[in-house]
């Protein structure tokens, strides 16, 4: 079961809908035919993970799909787990980790702004990443170390980590940076799983300060899928976060 942040907008749900399509596609070549792929969410949208919980029939692993570990990886899904579990005692649920870090992602990142038709001089380029934020210092840090990591293997004159929420810099304020210290072209990598409200903030907002293209979020990449796959076989193996 992977879960989903949720959103009231109807394009999340299609969008993780459709991520899960490609997993399923891509199960049997990653050894697992058959995987039972199932959504839910942490709000906004059905079924909840009590709800998705309550109709499992036999052992389970769950999943976040969550581009990093912060407070909904660490405590939210974690107590949904432990409840569900205590209205069903023998169910035996693995917690695996979150998509991210992992290098598939910047795969992910490079095939959508490639599909953005952004093609441009690496030198010449700035680009912001623009991540959805966080109160846990923690995870705004694996955004930045993406960024670095990223600057390093394409050659891009800089790549800026920014955020939408609770924390700086905003991806705006971001392309403004870049465009004050030079950069002829200024892309905007948007790291975020599904369309929403932040994804539209992030396009608004960075055209606006005068970004040359923002790429669309990630969705179903077929490097998520992998990845996701990938956090699956870890939790069989012993390699997930925890166990409840």
């Amino acid at each position: 079961m992977a879960v989903a942040h949720g959103s009231t907008d109807p394009r999340a749900a299609a969008s993780v809908d459709a991520l899960l399509r490609l997993v399923r596609t891509r199960a049997a070549r990653a050894g697992y035919p058959g995987l039972d792929v199932r959504a839910a969410y942490l709000g906004h949208a059905a079924p909840s993970i009590g709800q998705a919980l309550a109709v499992l029939d036999g052992d389970g692993v769950v999943l976040p799909l969550l581009l990093t570990a912060a407070y909904h990886s660490k405590t939210d899904i974690p107590k949904a787990l432990r409840e569900a579990r205590a209205a069903r005692p023998r169910l035996d649920i693995t917690y695996g980790s979150p998509l991210g870090p992992h290098p598939l992602l910047r795969r992910a990142l490079d095939r959508r702004l490639a599909e953005a038709g952004t093609a441009a001089p690496p030198g010449e380029t700035a680009v912001i990443l623009a991540a959805a934020g966080s109160s846990d210092p923690a995870a705004n840090a694996v955004i930045s170390d993406l960024a670095a990591d990223w600057r390093a293997a394409r050659g891009w004159r800089a790549v800026l980590p920014a955020y939408a929420s609770a924390a700086s810099p905003t991806p705006a304020e971001a392309v403004a940076a870049a465009r004050r210290a030079g950069a002829r072209r200024v892309l905007v990598a948007s790291y975020l799983l599904s369309p929403g409200v932040f994804a539209d903030q992030v396009r608004r907002d960075c055209l606006a300060a005068g970004a040359t293209a923002v790429a669309p979020v990630l969705g179903a990449a077929p490097e998520v899928a992998d990845v996701l796959l990938g956090r699956y076989a870890e939790s069989l193996t012993g390699g997930a976060a925890a166990a409840v």
